[in-house]
Parts: C-alpha cells; sequence; structure tokens
C-alpha cells in the first residue's frame, strides 16, 4: 500500500552510470592543484628566501638595515598606508555611488575603473609626469615628490576597494536600513550602524589589496617618483638598484621584508575582517 511518501530522487547518472553530482576533488585534483602553486608561487619564493640567506643572519639583517633599505621601506609603507587609507574613502563612496545611484555616463564611470588594471603601470607614469611634471599644463609640478608617489600609487590600486564593496552593496538587504529610517535613525547613523558593519570585511580587504599592491608597485612611480634616496625611493626602485649594482644579497633581503610585511598586513586584516563577519552573524 502507498504511503503517499516519495522517495528521495537518485542523483542523476553519467557515462558507466557514474554519478555526476560532484561531491569532493579527487586526489589528483589536489595534487595538480598543489603542484601549479608550487611551481608558481612556492618555488620562487623559497628561492629569494635562499638568496637572501647567501651572507647568513648577519648578512640578511644587515642588509635591511642598510640605511638606504630602512628609508626606502619606511618611504614605500608610510606611504602605501596613506594610498590605503584614501581608497577606502573614495573607492567605498564611488561603490557607493555606482549601486545607489542612476546618473548619466554611469555605465562609462563602471568601466574605467577598471583601467588601472588593464593600462600598463608604465604608462601610467609617463600619463602622470605629463600632468604633473616640469612641462605640466596645469602649471602643478609634483614629480620627485611624496604627493607624486601618493597619486601614481592611489592610481593603480583604486579598484582594489571598489571591486571589493560593490558586490555587497549590491546583495545588502534594504529593508534593515527603511526599518531604522522609520524609526527615526538619521542618515549618519544608518549609514554607521547599519551598512558599515556590513561593509567592514569587503573594506578592509580591499585596503588590504591596496596596500600589498602599493608596496610592491615599480612601473608607476619609476618616471614621477624620482627614485631620490631617502625621498622618494620606495623599495622596489632601491632593489632595483641592488641588482644593478650587483648585489643580488641585498636585492634579495629588501623583498623578503616586502613580503614579510605583505603577508603580516594580509593576515592582520583577515583576521579582523573575519571575526566582523562572526560579529554580524551573531547580531542576525
Amino acid at each position: 500500500m502507498s504511503t503517499g511518501v516519495v522517495p528521495d530522487a537518485a542523483p542523476p547518472r553519467g557515462f558507466l552510470g557514474r554519478s555526476r553530482t560532484f561531491t569532493g576533488v579527487s586526489p589528483l585534483g589536489v595534487g595538480t592543484a598543489w603542484l601549479w602553486l608550487s611551481v608558481i608561487v612556492l618555488l620562487p619564493l623559497a628561492a629569494i628566501a635562499v638568496q637572501s640567506f647567501g651572507g647568513g643572519w648577519s648578512g640578511l639583517w644587515g642588509a635591511i638595515t642598510e640605511r638606504n633599505a630602512i628609508d626606502a621601506l619606511l618611504i614605500t609603507v608610510g606611504v602605501s598606508l596613506v594610498v590605503a587609507v584614501i581608497n577606502v574613502v573614495f573607492g567605498t563612496l564611488i561603490a557607493w555611488v555606482l549601486v545607489r545611484d542612476d546618473f548619466p555616463g554611469k555605465g562609462f564611470v563602471n568601466a574605467i575603473i577598471d583601467l588601472p588594471f588593464a593600462l600598463p603601470t608604465i604608462v601610467a607614469s609617463l600619463v602622470l609626469l605629463s600632468l604633473y611634471g616640469p612641462n605640466s599644463p596645469i602649471n602643478i609640478q609634483l614629480n620627485a615628490t611624496k604627493p607624486a608617489l601618493v597619486i601614481a600609487l592611489t592610481f593603480v590600486t583604486l579598484p582594489f576597494v571598489v571591486r571589493q564593496v560593490q558586490p555587497v552593496l549590491l546583495e545588502l538587504d534594504k529593508d534593515v536600513e527603511e526599518a531604522a529610517a522609520v524609526l527615526g535613525a538619521s542618515n549618519r547613523v544608518t549609514f554607521t550602524k547599519v551598512v558599515l558593519p556590513a561593509l567592514l570585511p569587503a573594506i578592509l580587504t580591499g585596503a588590504g589589496l591596496a596596500f600589498t599592491r602599493a608596496i610592491g608597485e615599480f612601473g608607476s612611480v619609476v618616471l614621477i617618483g624620482g627614485n631620490v634616496p631617502g625621498d622618494t625611493q620606495v623599495a622596489s626602485q632601491y632593489i632595483q638598484q641592488q641588482i644593478e649594482i650587483d648585489e643580488p644579497i641585498n636585492a634579495a633581503a629588501v623583498s623578503v621584508a616586502l613580503l614579510f610585511i605583505a603577508f603580516v598586513a594580509l593576515f592582520v586584516l583577515r583576521v579582523v575582517g573575519r571575526r566582523q563577519s562572526v560579529r554580524e552573524e551573531e547580531d542576525r
């Protein structure tokens, strides 16, 4: 006698009766992924780390603490932090405008956001030098100054925060914002108490990506920056200088220092973003 209960349908069968439902990754797939990751990422990192220890621990420490190396690292980190903060503010604002507002040319603006990804960075440096160089058409000369570094690095890192925040804004439930407005919350309170906490993980991820891209950038600053030791010379230019004077160990040591800084920055931001996401889930 039928009980009225329909048994669960069997998963669809493919060729030779095998299930077409993917429930995991085969050992071959995992091995291929690890092999590719090792060849593209891990082996080069290991090679540069080994080279940096060519003079032992004392040689590594001496190369990193050399006066010009310290200046280059401090300038790089300082300028990159400024660039990350600028991108957090204006990147979030641009993402908000692109998602929440309609205006003529919106599609064009949305398209050019990705232009720094497609444009060779040396071209960006040349364009900025033409605009802010000795023959500036707007009579603003910034080449070989720290503001020039900030402008160049902000240009190439602009898309990171925008593209991280945009999809979160698109999926954000507007009912919560409307409920806050009905309860009498001002726009500022609604944004800081409702919208911003939901956007914070994406903002932090974008800031981390912008910061790590900025500390390793070379092409966009090579012309506009001036490469003045102790003033506008960034770490990537210092590394190139060490290669040119046949000091590969010094170059490798500073490269390892940059890798360490990038890793720590991404790790800290990921931990903070994860805690924020967990807090958001608990609040719901």
